[in-house]
């Protein structure tokens, strides 16, 4: 990362009041929701913390997921078994707060995420992303992925690369 950031499970002592990315949706989520999809075990969040003011940077969610093995493209499935789905990690939300844009800390989250989904001791495939709108497109595009069956904006990242 360009600042001195960390990278952490979300918990109890984060002030997740003050996060403001310019995107209702994802600052309502974040203040009012999050937790309870953590409790549910439904995601998990992660922080980036700037580490002189211990605020919260930017955040992104992660969970199990799975996708039919005929969204993938045809150069891909021909090297899968055949299964009727085929295990991922989806990157539900990733956000960074207006304060901190410019930084790369988007691209430094975006990194953990696909870091910790490929060192899973859970096996996935892939890292799925439903980018938001136009500009978040072409960010996950930009990073690598590509698209995913024929739902708009939906994106993937194979992660046997990236363990190695």
């Amino acid at each position: 990362m360009t600042a001195p950031f960390r990278l952490e499970p979300l918990g109890p002592h984060h002030d997740r009041k003050g996060f403001a990315c310019g995107v209702e949706a994802l600052d309502q989520y974040f203040a009012e929701r999050v937790t309870q999809d953590m409790r549910r075990r439904l995601t998990a969040c992660y922080v980036a913390i700037e580490a002189a003011t211990s605020r919260v940077a930017g955040y992104y969610t992660l969970a199990a997921a799975g996708i039919p093995l005929g969204d993938l493209p045809q150069s891909i499935v021909k090297r899968l078994p055949r299964y009727p789905s085929i295990p991922v990690a989806r990157l539900g939300r990733l956000a960074v707060d207006q304060d901190y844009r410019g930084r790369r800390l988007g691209s430094a989250m975006l990194w953990d995420a696909i870091t910790r989904a490929a060192r899973s001791e859970v096996a996935v495939f892939a890292l799925v992303v439903d980018a938001k709108d136009a500009q978040a497109e072409a960010f996950y595009r930009h990073q690598g992925f590509s698209s995913l069956g024929l739902v708009p904006r939906q994106l993937f990242l194979p992660l046997k690369d990236v363990a190695k």
